[in-house]
């Protein structure tokens, strides 16, 4: 079956900064799923799994423009640690260099700790990829139509079903 919209694609990753190291490998947990042609993976990314099929491997490299934008000069802000993601968990272990997820009003946005305070911490809101030319080594495990509920909901559940509200 070859990967066109609607499909649910199943498929483990190795990313990094072309001609440098790695960065993220989905290889020790579970693979990555996703479902084709509902935006749920950039763009450009989708665009080159369209038509394979389960067993293929591909490399495929993004510029910024197709990943992460390019930096933006500036883009610091100093946010309430309670802004971020597991804030309860990380307020004591809080470090510069540090990527944390910030509570936005569109979801969680990655960002890295510039400097922590007490009660603030200097973010940069650059995305951690940004500015960067990127390698993504994929392996397409599984192919599959997508059920009526992953329509509906607009993404690929695990196994199992879906596990959200």
């Amino acid at each position: 079956m070859s990967i066109g919209t609607n499909s649910v694609v199943s498929f483990h990753y190795r990313l990094s900064e072309t001609g440098g190291e790695l960065l993220e490998s989905s290889y020790d947990a579970e693979p990555t799923l996703y479902l084709h042609g509902h935006n749920n993976l950039l763009p450009a990314l989708e665009k080159a799994f369209e038509g394979r099929a389960a067993g293929e491997r591909f490399e495929t490299e993004l510029s910024p423009e197709d990943g992460y934008g390019h930096r933006k000069d500036g883009a610091t802000q100093r946010i309430p640690v309670k802004h971020l993601l597991d804030y309860a968990k990380l307020k004591n272990r809080l470090k510069p260099g540090m990527k944390v997820a910030v509570n936005t009003q569109h979801g969680p946005w990655e960002a890295i700790v510039l400097k922590v305070g007490k009660f603030n911490v200097d973010i940069d809101s650059n995305h951690p990829l940004a500015g960067k030319q990127l390698t993504f080594d994929i392996e397409i495990l599984e192919v599959r139509d997508a059920t009526a509920d992953e329509l509906a909901h607009g993404h690929a559940h695990g196994v199992g079903g879906h596990h959200h509200d």
